[in-house]
């Protein structure tokens, strides 16, 4: 019977990757290869808010459906929490994985606090990318200046900071521990998939997500809450996007 529930979590698991960032890693690795066949990483560039559409409420009705249809695979996470719930599990999955509202005033701190630890490495590891040619020229945004352009990069961050904090962090390493899988293991895969599905940025992205992805697991090891993580990967995006929208200088983040 563990076995049969083993079997069935870890089916699970592929849908879930395969719907949401384990799909972004598969096209992630050929855009890189695509990238390095074609010129130097050096000369390339990674948009990551681009422009769908060339009327302007075309343009924001395909961006608002991308934000809420990418939330898919975390409704989906939550709804898999429930249903495999132990009998001695009386938690729900939000309650789980530590995405409430519980405590916003530490959660916000803390968010705030790793913001910072890793944003500023961050633009050094990008720096240094870019002077070693192993980094594309990343453009946070690409979208066109209308009213609604910075409501959807803040929209566009907290969406890639939910998706990937709860299904990365949350979901696989509450997965990973029912596997039998030790707390290194399963903090390694976590932080190799966050690089993994970065690559098309570059090889610097991919190791500085990675760096990231071991810093996040590790801390919700030890917190078992996710909202801080949250916090922390929306700032860094909300920056990213909306101060290249503003201001036009090139960071980058993932």
């Amino acid at each position: 019977m563990l076995v049969a529930s083993r079997r069935r979590l870890r089916a699970e698991v592929l849908i879930v990757l395969g719907l949401s960032l384990g799909q972004s890693a598969v096209y992630s690795v050929v855009q890189l290869l695509d990238k390095m066949s074609r010129a130097p990483l050096a000369q390339g560039t990674s948009t990551l808010n681009a422009s769908r559409n060339s009327r302007e409420y075309f343009d924001l009705t395909y961006q608002l459906l991308d934000i809420v249809f990418a939330l898919v695979p975390v409704v989906l996470v939550f709804y898999f929490l429930s249903l495999h719930r132990g009998a001695s599990e009386h938690e729900s999955g939000f309650q789980r994985l530590g995405f409430t509202l519980s405590r916003p005033g530490r959660d916000l701190l803390q968010g705030v606090g790793l913001a910072a630890l890793i944003g500023i490495p961050s633009l050094g590891l990008y720096a240094a990318g870019r002077a070693m040619g192993i980094t594309t020229a990343i453009i946070p945004s690409a979208l066109d200046a209308y009213w609604w352009t910075v409501p959807v990069l803040i929209l566009s961050a907290v969406r890639h900071a939910i998706v990937e904090e709860v299904i990365v962090v949350g979901y696989l390493l509450d997965r990973f521990g029912k596997f039998g899988w030790s707390m290194p293991l399963a903090i390694g895969l976590s932080a190799l998939l966050r690089g993994s599905y970065h690559l098309y940025q570059g090889f610097g992205p991919f190791i500085g997500n990675a760096v990231m992805g071991l810093v996040f697991a590790w801390l919700y090891s030890r917190t078992r809450r996710v909202m801080p993580l949250v916090v922390a990967h929306a700032l860094l995006d909300i920056v990213a996007f909306v101060g290249f929208s503003l201001f036009g200088k090139a960071v980058g983040l993932g």
